[in-house]
């Protein structure tokens, strides 16, 4: 068993992978700090979070505070002589926190930093249409993604990649890459690198996800469409107006061609296909969820559908 006292903080699903990994490679977690139970469902049932249904799972000791400055907690978390933190997918912290341990605190950070800073940088990797992507793991500091880094490690976006298929490799490869830099810090061999070496002009970003953002504008090219139904899928998923109601797309494919219609105007065979014309081609919506109802094939819903 390592003997390294660990504090690790973390909420969604994303997280749990990383400390299953501490937990399979024998480290020492002296506590879980997760997001309180909140009211969830139609029933309102108070849930869990992912984190705290593992840790429970594995007898981890859990702390749920609704503020981190609170003192009581703050006292608490001091009281776990914690030798370092891990914090992934969790909240922001404040000093008082996260300068705690000796060690200190490190992120698991879904790019390439400096790239992709931000509350969603899965999520903006695909809109942009790169290419490649990675995962960071970081010291944590005063602004916010911006500390020493320790390790990185990058791997491939795929054209068939969405936003639901990167964050399930990433959070493998994370998981792995977070045991790694904590036996780096173990033995001493990591070599910190300041995130300085970008000019702040070619960084690019990764802002909270708001729904203006999911509006798909037919009058961009075909292939920025798809890259936004694609960086936006399984969630929250991207939409457009049709026959007056929000319709979400979730996937699609492009074809060339000069569309007949302006930038939005839909056709269908009422059979097979429901497409939208863009700039240089047609978006062929095939995962749609008509407002009011549930993700569908298109076929399913042509079935059924005949114009208003």
């Amino acid at each position: 068993m390592k003997d390294l006292r660990i504090v690790f903080m973390g909420t969604p699903e994303f997280a749990v992978a990383s400390l299953d990994a501490l937990v399979k490679a024998g480290y020492r977690i002296v506590a879980v700090v997760t997001a309180p139970d909140k009211p969830a469902g139609r029933g309102m049932k108070l849930t869990q979070s992912a984190v705290k249904q593992y840790a429970v799972e594995k007898g981890l000791p859990v702390l749920q505070p609704e503020k981190l400055k609170n003192p009581e907690f703050v006292e608490e978390l001091r009281s776990l002589k914690a030798d370092i933190q891990v914090v992934v997918a969790f909240r922001m912290l404040p000093e008082i926190v996260w300068n705690m341990p000796p060690l200190g605190t490190i992120n698991v950070h879904g790019s390439l930093l400096p790239q992709y800073r931000g509350a969603a940088p899965i999520n903006w990797a695909v809109i942009n249409g790169e290419s490649q992507t990675g995962v960071t793991t970081f010291r944590l500091k005063h602004e916010i993604d911006t500390g020493n880094i320790l390790l990185q490690e990058s791997f491939p976006i795929l054209e068939t990649d969405n936003a639901g298929t990167v964050h399930d490799k990433m959070k493998e490869i994370g998981a792995q890459l977070l045991v790694k830099t904590i036996q780096g810090i173990e033995n001493g061999t990591i070599q910190e690198k300041p995130q300085d070496s970008y000019p702040e002009s070619e960084l690019k970003h990764a802002p909270k996800i708001f729904t203006e953002t999911c509006r798909i504008n037919w009058e961009a090219p075909a292939k920025a469409c798809i890259n936004l139904i694609r960086g936006l899928s399984p969630y929250p998923g991207a939409f457009t107006q049709f026959q007056g109601k929000t319709l979400k797309i979730y996937a699609a494919e492009r074809k060339h061609g000069q569309p007949s219609g302006v930038p939005g105007q839909w056709e269908t065979d009422y059979k097979t296909y429901l497409r939208f014309a863009c700039t240089d081609g047609y978006i062929y919506a095939t995962e749609i969820q008509p407002e009011g109802k549930k993700k569908m094939a298109v076929a399913d819903f042509l079935r059924g559908f005949r114009p208003s």
